[in-house]
Parts: structure tokens; sequence; C-alpha cells
């Protein structure tokens, strides 16, 4: 089967060996993107601009491999204050509105990077 591998330049894909997403067949794998670019994030402190940064991130991924986010099935938001839903559910409902993934928020202890308050993980199929 045909699989096809997109490339972000993060630091962390060559150390820890994987890919920012991966098409196999007709589904799609977006890893787990957060609000990094360049060691920098986007949206310091602000949950709302670091959730629309990835859900960018996530979308050039999927034009990559053909597919677009209307063909997301699930999305996986993993977020480091729990308290503040409503601003991470504000910026995905603006990407997902009208497309409505399967989704889950969970909060967790801590991200790779301290600074980093959400990360996001998106299956896609292709018809």
């Amino acid at each position: 089967m045909n699989r096809r591998q997109v490339f972000t330049g993060s630091p962390w894909e060559q150390k820890v060996g994987y890919c920012r997403a991966i098409r196999v067949g007709s589904r799609i794998e977006v890893a787990g993107t957060t609000a990094m670019r360049d060691g920098q994030v986007i949206g310091m402190n602000d949950p709302y601009e670091q959730t629309k940064c990835i859900l960018q991130t996530i979308e050039k991924a999927l034009h990559e491999l053909d597919a677009k986010l209307t063909d997301v099935v699930r999305t996986r938001m993993f977020v480091t204050d729990i308290s503040r839903w409503e601003e991470i559910g504000r910026a995905h409902g603006e990407f997902f509105g009208s497309i409505q993934p399967a989704a889950t928020m969970v909060e967790v202890k801590a991200l790779i990077d301290p600074r980093l308050m959400v990360e996001i993980e998106a299956e896609a199929i292709l018809e």
C-alpha cells in the first residue's frame, strides 16, 4: 500500500522519529500538533490563538496529502488547563463547526514545552 508522509521541520520529528502526518491508502493520521514555530510559541498564554495555529498546521498537512478539513472524522485535544476549554472549543468550532468530527478534549499535566497549552491530533478518511 502506498505510504506518503508530511514533515514540518519540527526538531522533534527527527529526534523522536515521526512525521507530522501520514497517509496510507484512504486513511490519514496527523500527529500531535502544537503552536510551536521555529522555537517560538504562537499565542503565548492564549489557548484560543494556539488552537487556531495548530488547526492551520493540520489543515496544511492534510492539503499536502490531498485531503481537506471536511475529511476529518476525529480530533483529540490535549490541554494543560481544562478550565479554558471554551476558548479552545471556540477555535475548534470555527474550523470544524459544520464538519463536526468526533472530538475528545482531556486535561494533561504537561506538554513537551511548558509554554504550550494545547496539542491536537486528527484522523481523516478519504472516500
